[in-house]
């Protein structure tokens, strides 16, 4: 049987890639609650699962860069492979791309509200835009293509919003008891 022909019948083994490669099938949900559309919003669900889980990744610079590559493999492979019904490089439903370039524009960020919002409206912006040829990482083989991209954009994002805390640190910190106390 060929990778293809195992894509549209599925199996367990398809079941549980297209799991991962779904974001946990939130990549569905736009397209249920919508319909049909160009624009799924599949990518953004990816991105918003993607910040909801930044609290529960390593808070250790180091343990979050090991952590971060090893991710980035497994989200390599795991795009590769999973095949859904259409057969389509890069599916809209595969997120698990979203969700490793989000992690790295939110790569070694202080756990601030104003900075993972930052680097979440960057992110979204470059893995949209695809400027300074991020769009040709697209054109990668298998795995690499469709995530290359979103690696490329969650490093610009990471980049720039690194940029912005060293030009402008106390923008980026909001004092949420301060906030609440109004309330």
């Amino acid at each position: 049987m060929s990778a293809a022909e195992d894509g549209e019948r599925g199996g367990d083994a398809q079941f549980i890639l297209r799991l991962l490669a779904s974001g946990l099938f939130i990549s569905y949900l736009p397209a249920a609650l919508m319909g049909r559309r160009k624009c799924t919003g599949a990518g953004f669900m990816g991105s918003l699962l993607a910040l909801a889980l930044v609290p529960l990744l390593p808070e250790n610079r180091a343990a979050y860069v090991v952590f971060l590559a090893l991710f980035c493999a497994f989200a390599v492979w795991v795009a590769g492979a999973a095949r859904f019904p259409g057969n389509i490089h890069d599916d809209p439903r595969i997120v698990i791309d979203e969700i490793a370039g989000m992690w790295l524009a939110a790569a070694l960020l202080p756990r601030a509200p104003a900075a993972l919002a930052a680097a979440f409206v960057l992110f979204r912006f470059f893995d949209s835009a695809k400027p300074f040829g991020i769009r040709r990482l697209e054109n990668l083989k298998g795995g690499l293509g469709i995530v290359a991209d979103d690696l490329a954009a969650g490093a610009a994002a990471c980049l720039l919003t690194h940029a912005g805390l060293l030009l402008a640190p106390n923008n980026f910190r909001i004092d949420l008891q301060g906030l609440l106390k109004g309330f």
